[in-house]
């Protein structure tokens, strides 16, 4: 079914450190979503929450200090539109094919260029091949400038979004799904306002995409110099100046892919702190009335997500049961 069911707000989830299994903290916070009200362990999480109001339209976030495995989410179970954060796990498929030797960084495909036509007479939008370019400038352009032509290159050659799918489900990466090529994305963008309505098509949960992250920076699906060629270019995103990178500390470094479409803005990264430690984000704001706004809600909310990770606030107290 397209379309979901009407738009229902909850709390913000926090959970506890678990050291055996970073994985299980996503667990918990599926299972704890739909609660009674919440109460707030720590000016931290209350920070999160009120950033968070969706009273101007939904907002979801994720977060999860990676050294820990402490999560903290609103909305987390609720999905949102991946817009160009999809790219992340396009990539990642193609280089899963990479190290079964089905291609390499090398082997050249096609730009898929859109047609230009205001018309939807058909399923998928139409395009066109362009200039063959190899696969590691087609992953650098998808992902440090968000190339749609390059992303739907890499994307047919693995076979098309079930491939995706496919990956994500091995991968252990529930509520994901992409359904469409970016051209037909795009084409179609604007006839669901996602403040409002919860559309399944090419949509994530925040707590997914951190699930992405996380998988991604220990290495659980691809050889190190696989993984860090999506981290890399990460490093070098070139949208998104106004969202998790813009009231970060000078020092922190970012490694970020960004989604935008109609009244949405969201952007997805690992951020580390000077000390080492490494927090991955996902965020995803609906409607807030302008995109400068949601912008600045995203740059809001990974400032506070940093400081409270960054300074030790989000760490649970432990009681002392003598």
């Amino acid at each position: 079914m397209a379309l979901g069911a009407a738009v229902l707000t909850s709390p913000v989830v926090a959970h506890a450190d678990d050291l055996t299994s970073l994985e299980s903290a996503f667990d918990k916070a599926l299972g704890n979503q739909g609660r009674g009200p919440q109460v707030y362990q720590s000016s931290f999480e209350a920070q999160i929450a009120a950033l968070a109001d969706s009273s101007r339209g939904r907002i979801g976030v994720a977060a999860m200090d990676l050294s820990t495995g402490h999560t903290i989410d609103v909305l987390g179970a609720q999905r949102f539109p991946m817009a160009s954060t999809s790219k992340i796990a396009i990539a990642a498929t193609f280089l899963e094919g990479v190290e079964q030797r089905r291609w390499s960084l090398t082997s050249q495909f096609p730009l898929m260029v859109p047609v230009r036509s205001a018309a939807k007479s058909s399923a998928v939008a139409p395009v066109q091949a362009g200039a063959s370019i190899q696969a590691i400038d087609l992953i650098e352009m998808m992902i440090s400038r968000s190339n749609n032509s390059a992303t739907d290159a890499l994307l047919a050659a693995v076979g098309g979004p079930q491939a995706v799918n496919n990956w994500a489900r091995r991968a252990g990466v529930s509520d994901f799904r992409i359904d469409r090529d970016i051209a037909t994305l795009v084409r179609d963008d604007g006839d669901i306002d996602p403040a409002a309505v919860i559309d399944y098509r090419d949509s994530a949960t925040p707590i997914a995409m951190v699930q992405l992250l996380s998988g991604l920076y220990r290495g659980k699906w691809l050889q190190p110099r696989h993984r860090d060629v999506i981290l890399s270019a990460m490093e070098r995103c070139k949208t998104g100046t106004r969202r998790i990178p813009a009231l970060l500390p000078e020092n922190a470094m970012v490694a970020h892919k960004t989604g935008s479409l109609y009244n949405t803005s969201s952007d997805i990264g690992i951020v580390w702190a000077p000390d080492g430690r490494a927090f991955a984000v996902a965020i995803y704001v609906t409607g807030q009335g302008t995109r400068l706004n949601r912008e600045t809600r995203i740059a809001q909310l990974a400032r506070a997500i940093y400081d409270g990770y960054a300074s030790g606030a989000a760490t649970p107290r432990r009681t002392d049961l003598r």
